[in-house]
């Protein structure tokens, strides 16, 4: 399957005090990196935030900053282009299981639907940890009304979507310092 990717950065990192959450360090290694390396076999990467990445990485900004992860899958898909792949993971760099989340989501991408995403404990489809058909993505998006739709759930909840357990991989961000103390104490220190 062909697929590029987009790495949503972009974020105050309001409920973490302010930390810029994808410089957040789990094991000795940046969240961001962590996510870069989950989708390290896609075809085009495109980190949208603010933060140094590596070469052969496309960086880029939402319009405007901190406009949300809507406004960043907008900015993402246009860095990619109109040569984007017929899949695109859409990734949010606080996960510190990323690399085991999306292997497991790219073994049950489903050639019959709009896309995938990982459920949570609560079953819920986790939306920054899905793989979407680009073109469904790009409709939906232009698709988004006046004023336009800002929140993830609202833009892709009418999209045919399968939820998949995640298998043993977590699923939990890294969103408050309560989350980074409990994934320090069970799975990997949590610095920043």
């Amino acid at each position: 399957m062909r697929f590029d990717a987009v790495v949503l950065a972009g974020g105050r990192g309001s409920r973490l005090g302010g930390v810029a959450k994808p410089e957040v360090t789990v094991g000795g290694r940046r969240l961001v990196d962590i996510a870069l390396a989950a989708v390290s076999e896609a075809g085009r990467v495109v980190v949208v935030g603010d933060l140094p990445v590596p070469d052969g990485v496309l960086l880029t900004r939402e319009d405007p900053p901190f406009g949300g992860p809507v406004a960043g899958l907008e900015a993402g898909l246009e860095a990619l282009g109109v040569e984007a792949a017929p899949w695109t993971v859409v990734l949010a760099s606080d996960l510190p299981d990323a690399e085991a989340a999306v292997a497991v989501l790219l073994d049950h991408v489903p050639t019959a639907h709009d896309g995938i995403c990982l459920l949570d404990a609560d079953g819920r489809l986790q939306w920054l940890l899905g793989c979407y058909r680009t073109e469904a993505l790009r409709r939906r998006l232009a698709d988004r009304g006046d004023p336009p739709l800002t929140a993830m759930y609202r833009l892709l909840e009418p999209l045919d979507l399968v939820g998949v357990q995640p298998s043993g991989a977590s699923v939990d961000d890294l969103d408050t310092p309560e989350d980074a103390a409990r994934w320090s104490a069970t799975k990997g220190r949590v610095e920043w």
